[in-house]
């Protein structure tokens, strides 16, 4: 007879290493009454050097987000581009209940840089304060005001790409459903780093990282419950919201996605790949062995970490000289 068991994978060696460095600056097992404290996390102050040694300017602007409501979002470009560039929409992560627009830009500058590209990130809404649909219809605003202004933001409307980590991750696999059936904008590719997309909660990777590592699944089920409230886990909850429910996958963009192989979201990125290529897309899934949480961002000096930004980057440059 076969024993299940829910032993983790272990964690890459320096990745483990940097872990206990970081200790308890991480959020593992995040409860409710935490997510004050998440949100007082400060902008990283090497942002505004980032940006200017990338040539950029950042403009701030109010646009309508979800049933007209204000909300704000940065434009990052090159003032000097005469030549209209791909538009990247970024949205950030952090659980759905914390995090801001500036988080995980510096990411996405090299590519004004090497392609011309602007960067629209959104000031999306959080939960619990803004439950579902807010945040991912906030962002679906982003993507509808960046395609209509996209002339006078110097972007290329036929070349509009939707990235997002984590939270922003599932809202960027939100939106870009949101923009199949809703029949546009038509976006050129879609970014999804190690994407939030399952409110259920029940893989085997779920179950193997509780009380370890990085968002563990106590708190994936505070992200969770925050967004959808008792409709967490039940039937009623719209592939829009939590996108590894969608039935039908087909009419997608290019997708990309990775994940660390020690983390929660492993397998229901995995599935999501795998639901994308039998609907007959194209998704290219990296699952980085011994991989925690946004260890590309937590310990960008590893060695796993400069060789999946790199295979990122790769695909991102492969997508935009199409």
């Amino acid at each position: 007879m076969t024993t299940h068991t829910h032993t983790p994978p272990p964690f890459d060696s320096e990745l483990a290493a940097a872990l206990t460095v970081l200790g308890a600056a991480l959020p593992t097992g995040v409860l409710p009454d935490a997510i004050p404290m998440l949100r007082e996390m400060p902008v990283d102050p090497a942002l505004h050097e980032q940006i200017a040694a990338s040539g950029a300017t950042r403009e701030d602007h109010v646009i309508p987000g979800f049933e007209g409501a204000e909300i704000e979002v940065s434009i990052f470009r090159n003032p000097s581009q005469s030549v209209p560039g791909p538009g990247i929409l970024h949205l950030h992560g952090g659980g759905m209940i914390a995090g801001n627009r500036f988080m995980g830009v510096d990411g996405f500058l090299p590519l004004l840089r090497d392609h011309g590209a602007v960067i629209v990130s959104v000031e999306y809404r959080l939960a619990p304060e803004f439950p579902d649909p807010v945040p991912v219809e906030d962002a679906f605003a982003g993507l509808l005001w960046m395609a209509e202004h996209a002339s006078e933001l110097g972007i290329d409307a036929d070349r509009l790409i939707v990235a997002g980590a984590s939270a922003g991750g599932g809202l960027a696999a939100g939106v870009t459903l949101l923009a199949r059936d809703r029949n546009g904008p038509k976006l050129l590719a879609s970014l999804l780093i190690y994407p939030m997309i399952d409110d259920r909660n029940d893989t085997v990777s779920a179950q193997q990282f509780e009380g370890i590592g990085v968002w563990d699944r106590t708190s994936n089920y505070t992200g969770w419950n925050a967004l959808l409230g008792e409709r967490r886990g039940g039937p009623d909850v719209s592939a829009y919201a939590a996108p590894a429910r969608a039935s039908d996958l087909s009419g997608l963009p290019p997708t990309f996605i990775d994940v660390g192989s020690a983390e929660v979201f492993r397998d229901e990125n995995v599935a999501y790949a795998t639901a994308i290529w039998a609907a007959g897309g194209e998704c290219e899934l990296h699952v980085w062995p011994g991989g925690f949480h946004g260890f590309d961002a937590f310990a960008s000096h590893a060695q796993l970490s400069r060789e999946m930004v790199k295979a990122r980057n790769a695909w991102l440059n492969r997508m935009l000289e199409r």
